[in-house]
């Protein structure tokens, strides 16, 4: 059976959330497709202090829950599936997941990006044994022990900078040998006393029988390795975006990004995409909104057209 509107936005981000009420205003009737909580990856962050409007930071679910209210008052409907393709039928687009095909006249992907892994051994066994993709999700577990975080961006020292509330010594591993993040941040993890740098340096294997024992790391210029003892390794080195289901169908860049137009529109017309899902944003709430915004304005004019 299949479920007609619209539009459909496939994903409940910032930029997914942001699209709806936009299409929901415009009188669209609009679906959106969430195969997780509304809301994000951002919901695995600890706190937002760089989003226009909240001088003192917000928390991130309260933030994400009224963008799922707003949305929800505008008309939109959250559905939870996982896209799995989507396909041109005419003058409609049809979305399909494992139970469901959705029908819209315009689609908007608001998918965001999944955490990139390190691609070591060890890392997959030893995932959830001491191996994670999220502090906020599993700091409290690493009291007082000494954990490592992998990564030199702004997600990274914030994870780091989140992990000092419980770890007794905190290693920060970079590949290289300056950080990318915002200054700020580099300015509060270098002061910091529990944080210490291991600049240069990348991890070759992650050890341990039934739990998270040690990595082995190796200096990039001397080649040297050495051997770190840790109770709990935090991987953040960026994201991949969520495109599978698009090859073939939409154009994509050499990192599985979509490539977007003129005004959020893809290679395919009646198909926009925003947020981090895309070529054109950096990974921040405030550019995935904006994003959000244009594709559905963009989408609004299409099928007035």
């Amino acid at each position: 059976m299949e479920l007609k509107s619209d539009v459909v936005i496939i994903g409940a981000g910032p930029a997914g959330l942001s699209a709806a009420i936009y299409t929901g205003r415009a009188r669209l009737s609009t679906l959106v497709i969430e195969r997780g909580m509304p809301g994000g990856q951002i919901l695995m962050t600890d706190w937002i202090e760089n989003y226009p409007g909240f001088p003192e930071g917000i928390a991130p679910f309260p933030l994400m829950e009224d963008f799922r209210r707003q949305a929800e008052r505008f008309g939109a409907d959250i559905q939870s599936a996982e896209v799995t393709g989507i396909r041109r039928n005419g003058a409609r687009w049809v979305v399909s997941s494992e139970e469901k095909e959705y029908s819209a006249r315009a689609v908007i992907v608001a998918t965001g990006s999944d955490h990139r892994r390190l691609g070591v051994p060890g890392e997959s066994e030893l995932t959830g044994r001491g191996v994670s993709f999220c502090a906020t999700c599993d700091g409290a577990f690493f009291k007082e022990r000494v954990v490592g975080v992998v990564g030199g961006g702004s997600f990274a020292l914030t994870e780091a900078l989140f992990l000092t509330k419980f770890a007794r010594r905190l290693h920060v591993i970079h590949r290289r040998d300056q950080l990318r993040a915002e200054k700020i941040l580099q300015e509060r993890a270098f002061s910091h006393e529990k944080i210490v740098f291991e600049l240069d340096s990348v991890i070759t294997r992650i050890q341990g029988e039934k739990q998270l024992e040690s990595v082995l790391m190796k200096d990039v210029k001397s080649g040297e390795e050495r051997e770190l003892e840790l109770d709990g390794l935090f991987v953040s080195i960026g994201m991949v975006p969520r495109t599978e289901f698009l090859k073939g169908v939409i154009d994509l860049n050499d990192q599985g990004e979509i490539k977007v137009r003129r005004r959020m529109g893809t290679s395919q017309p009646g198909v926009y995409a925003a947020g981090d899902v895309t070529d054109a944003c950096s990974n921040q709430v405030a550019t995935a909104v904006g994003s959000g915004v244009e594709a559905a304005i963009a989408a609004d004019e299409y099928l007035q057209t």
